[in-house]
């Protein structure tokens, strides 16, 4: 039979077990942090592309309701953010501000209005196709 003196020296992990526990906890981070990081940046594109959609819609219905011609004259000559201050009783989600709208990402007004017209979405120069 043990002594009481060896079970109590017994209770806890030794420096051994805890280095390998921290050690496979390492490993699993390693290999799980690119791919949460991934997974953002893939997110964070994809409401990029959903709300350029959301305003190449507004500007659809804004050019419903307009009327072409009277939305192409409305439209003629004014900035990206006059442009976006037309379209924005047509978005469900509209912040005053087209920065606000998509930050991380810049958008681009097309400068007439007419069939199959896109906003351009664009990630520092780089266009992104949609």
């Amino acid at each position: 039979m043990k002594s009481s003196i060896e079970s109590k020296k017994r209770r806890g992990f030794s420096l051994v077990e805890m280095i390998t526990a921290v050690g496979i906890v390492g490993i699993i981070l390693f290999l799980a942090i690119p791919n949460i990081v991934q997974v953002k940046a893939d997110s964070e594109l994809n409401l990029a592309k959903a709300r350029a959609e959301a305003l190449n819609m507004g500007m659809a219905s804004f050019m419903q309701a307009r009327g072409r011609v009277q939305a192409q004259l409305d439209w003629n000559g004014l900035n990206n953010q006059q442009r976006y201050a037309k379209v924005q009783p047509y978005l469900q989600y509209a912040p005053t501000s087209i920065g606000n709208f998509l930050p991380g990402y810049s958008l681009v007004f097309p400068a007439t209005l007419g069939n199959q017209m896109k906003v351009g979405l664009f990630e520092g120069t780089t266009q992104i196709q949609y």
